[in-house]
């Protein structure tokens, strides 16, 4: 199931569709290998929850394109609605001129949010630096606290320092700055302590950043994914944003949410941060709010949104298509109730992998918001078994399922918010299947 190691081969194991041999022997040819493909899938076409390769093979999808295709594939309203502003008009740079179709966007997302104003951008990378800006701005400050292993990291914020330039008070000064602290991840505690007789010692971490006048004094504000994505879908106690929100109003910084993957009804409600009772000054979006194009959004505040012109802009930033197309799958996720959907079926999912869990050792921890949900796959001593993991993903996708890794050694679960139980059912017994025949 893995290429060979020097990339001028093409044959890969086990997998017969010569179309799909011939594309990927021509992609090592010609695309960087920095993509971290996961297995030999060419995927040609979606409809629904299905994905199928060039060779016509159908593929069950738990993995929405990273979780961005929150109604699946070629839903009808999205489809219609992107392909009428294109026949009307495809680009013409939104940092230049008005239009109204980013207004109804932008009062949809404030209506649906409580936000007052919005940022769009074309990717969820310049959301959150934009979201960064406007922290430093706002605070006149340029620090702020992350957390270990967070999906921001690889962007603009996992630098200590960027040869981007920010008007802060007037004076040019270096870009942003990070300081780290350990995120709430109770089944594998960076601390070594155990939940809940910790009392979320990990927010004490948070806690003594700020206690350090050279980094408390400087500090804007406290980025945090409500569920750590790429780690693993790491969902923390609720005390621990609930103890982000307490930090942050005692020290007078803001909360700034990295909603890329938990946002527009994935983990229920609209917001991720919703599911955990607490409220960012700031939230960055993107993914599944562009229908599946490239679309982001940073919403705040107008007290805090006070950003001047020209301080970030973005040649296709808030593209007429993308938000046509957003737009439309934003209003058809609220007409059927996505999100209640969303959490009675995770739920169900939940239940039903910690029924496997009983019976499959290898199975560690199921964890999961609505339609975000991680195993993690465990070798005997407890330890992460990333082979056995690759192992059972690839598995699965030779029986038709296409799942995708996440952190050391853990499954994500992440389907379009649409799938049904019956489709649901078929894609964990596929998964169950796979275990079993790995299983030590």
């Amino acid at each position: 199931m893995r290429p060979t190691e020097k990339r001028d081969r093409t044959e890969w194991e086990g997998i017969p569709g010569r179309n799909a041999i011939n594309i990927i022997a021509r992609d090592m040819r010609v695309i960087s290998p920095s993509l971290p493909r996961v297995y030999p899938f060419v995927v040609e076409r979606g409809e629904g929850v299905h994905l199928f390769d060039v060779d016509g093979n159908r593929f069950l999808d738990f993995a929405a394109g990273a979780g961005v295709m929150n109604l699946g594939y070629q839903n009808p309203e999205v489809t219609r609605a992107a392909s009428e502003q294109i026949r009307r008009l495809i680009h013409s740079g939104s940092s230049n001129f008005y239009a109204e179709l980013p207004v109804r966007f932008a009062e949809k997302l404030t209506e649906l949010t409580g936000y007052e104003q919005v940022l769009f951008t074309n990717s969820g990378s310049e959301a959150l630096e934009a979201a960064a800006k406007l922290a430093m701005w706002y605070a006149r400050k340029r620090r702020l606290i992350s957390f270990y292993k967070c999906i921001h990291r690889g962007r603009m914020l996992d630098l200590p320092s960027t040869t981007r330039e920010i008007a802060t008070g007037g004076e040019e000064v270096p870009g942003i700055e990070i300081s780290r602290s350990h995120y709430a991840y109770c089944y594998r505690c960076p601390l070594k302590r155990e939940y809940p007789e910790c009392e979320i010692e990990c927010l004490n971490e948070v806690e003594n950043l700020l206690a350090d006048p050279e980094i408390g004094n400087n500090v804007a504000g406290i980025m945090v994914e409500p569920i750590q994505y790429e780690s693993g879908c790491i969902v923390p106690p609720d005390e621990f944003h609930r103890g982000l929100r307490r930090i942050c109003d005692e020290h007078e910084i803001l909360l700034i949410a990295d909603e890329l993957v938990t946002g527009a009804y994935r983990t229920g409600p609209f917001l991720g941060m919703e599911s955990f009772n607490t409220r960012a000054e700031i939230t960055a979006m993107a993914g599944s709010i562009g229908g599946g194009l490239p679309l982001g959004a940073t919403l705040s505040h107008t007290s805090i949104m006070n950003l001047p012109p020209g301080t970030h802009t973005g040649t296709a930033g808030g593209n007429l298509v993308a938000l046509a197309a957003g737009l439309a799958g934003i209003e058809e996720m609220k007409r059927q109730d996505i999100g209640k959907s969303a959490s009675k079926l995770g739920a169900a999912i939940v239940r039903r992998l910690r029924e496997m869990q009983e019976d499959y050792p290898p199975i560690g921890d199921v964890r999961g918001r609505g339609l975000m949900i991680g195993v993690e796959i465990i070798n005997p001593n407890r330890s992460p078994a990333p082979l056995l993991r690759d192992a059972i993903i690839e598995e699965a996708f030779e029986a038709g399922l296409i799942l995708l890794p996440a952190g050391d050694s853990t499954i994500t679960i992440t389907p379009p918010l649409t799938i049904t139980e019956e489709e649901a059912e078929t894609g964990l017994n596929i998964l169950e299947n796979a275990i079993q025949r790995l299983k030590r």
